[in-house]
């Protein structure tokens, strides 16, 4: 905690992010990007002078991990990292309990600045936020920026004491119940990566094109896309057999919600809960509409206040358990990866993660061509979706650690299908349509 003699040397990890360093390693790099395409090439020595120049306003990031007698927790230190021109692949393992590694770092590749960060610093509102800031004063210090624009316009997400409060202690309620514990999920049977190696596919899809679309379903893009996502691993398991889920586990999805407006927060560490609507595979068949009609449903009775408020009790209840709080880190260290799995990713076959439109100031905007965000890497899940949209693109990333790519073909191909044009990226060649 900050004393008022030291003020803000260490800080506590948020509630969701105690977690992440027990269970970090080379294939659970727990490391999200966020990317900006521009207009023209980067430039690695002014990219390096923008990263000095915003990180006193983010000393809440330029931290180190410690271990304590019970828990980790975050010591502030005063080395800017170097930017890093991109050679291996994205999201890759940052071994940020070394004395000398920060919890994040910023790459560059011909016209592209990536933010990749550990979930245990931010998520990705505060990726968002920090990319914002890297923007604005980087195209300043290019020129591109006129000298009057305004580089304190993010300010009030900075240096300020509400983005260091754990928002999960603010709002948690001893008196509110938990939630029901999901059940276990199907997976896919496919065989893992090599260590190390991580696989984009970005679908960009015209936003108007989609709004209009999900619209004539009657409900929200994330809404939409979820159900062509369930409709894709049910398609699947249609032409793999019974083989592949012989015990009728349920198709369950993690969907991460972001609690700011619900809950109002400046925090710019983690504030999310994860929900997790499923289909009972043992029922048969399921038409789109009858998918949809579902998810609609779901999220009618639980994205609110009141149901939301159980998650976040149960998450902190657990971290004040006297047995809890009295274990030593290294007997934590041994059991957290235990708990993650068996009541976190054994309960769910897939996430998708929707960071919603990003909208920046026109004077950004107008050198910014694209945004994309990837998935933290995960064997527990060998495939994921995060996407967000930005300049009327959609761009729908699949993060995958394993080489099959038979869901991704399923999914984009239904997209297709529905008369949407959607060009597909991937971190090893570009496709067309």
């Amino acid at each position: 905690m900050k004393s008022k003699t030291d003020e803000r040397q260490w800080h506590r990890l948020d509630n969701a992010a105690k977690l992440y360093p027990s269970i970090v390693s080379p294939r659970v790099s727990t490391v999200l990007r966020l990317s900006a395409t521009l207009n023209k090439d980067v430039d690695p020595e002014i990219l390096q002078k923008t990263l000095e120049t915003i990180m006193p306003k983010f000393k809440h990031f330029l931290v180190r991990l410690r271990r304590g007698l019970f828990w980790y927790y975050f010591e502030e230190v005063h080395t800017v990292p170097r930017v890093q021109e991109e050679t291996y692949y994205p999201c890759m393992y940052l071994d940020y309990k070394k004395k000398d590694t920060l919890p994040f770092r910023v790459i560059y590749y011909k016209k592209r600045i990536s933010f990749e960060v550990s979930h245990s610093l931010t998520d990705g509102y505060g990726a968002v936020v920090f990319m914002q800031s890297l923007l604005l004063n980087y195209l300043h210090l290019t020129g591109d920026i006129d000298e009057s624009a305004n580089l304190d316009m993010f300010s009030d997400y900075t240096d300020t004491e509400e983005v260091y409060e754990d928002a999960f202690h603010k709002y948690y309620s001893e008196k509110v119940r938990a939630p029901r514990k999901p059940k276990r999920a199907y997976h896919l049977p496919f065989k893992l990566n090599a260590k190390g190696e991580y696989f984009i596919i970005t679908g960009i899809i015209p936003s108007d094109d989609l709004y209009n679309l999900a619209k004539s379903y009657n409900t929200s893009v994330t809404k939409f896309l979820l159900a062509v996502y369930f409709e894709t691993f049910l398609d699947f398991l249609k032409t793999t057999g019974s083989e592949t889920n012989s015990r009728n586990l349920p198709v369950t999805m993690n969907i991460p919600i972001n609690l700011r407006s619900m809950f109002p927060s400046k925090t710019l560490k983690n504030f999310f809960v994860s929900l997790t609507p499923s289909i009972d595979t043992s029922l048969g068949d399921y038409t789109f509409d009858e998918i949809l009609k579902y998810i609609d449903h779901y999220f009618g009775m639980r994205v609110n206040k009141k149901y939301i408020q159980k998650f976040i009790s149960r998450n902190v209840a657990s971290e004040k358990k006297w047995k809890v709080r009295l274990l030593p880190l290294p007997i934590k260290n041994l059991a957290i990866p235990f708990i993650y799995s068996r009541f976190g990713e054994t309960n769910y076959t897939s996430s998708l993660s929707n960071l919603g439109l990003i909208k920046l100031p026109e004077e950004i905007s107008k050198h910014v061509d694209q945004m994309d965000i990837y998935p933290p890497p995960s064997v527990g899940n060998l495939t994921k979706i995060t996407m967000l949209s930005y300049n009327n693109k959609t761009c729908i990333s699949f993060g995958s650690v394993t080489p099959n790519r038979e869901i991704e073909k399923i999914f984009f191909r239904k997209l297709r299908k529905m008369n949407l044009h959607v060009k597909i990226e991937t971190n090893t060649q570009k496709e067309g349509d």
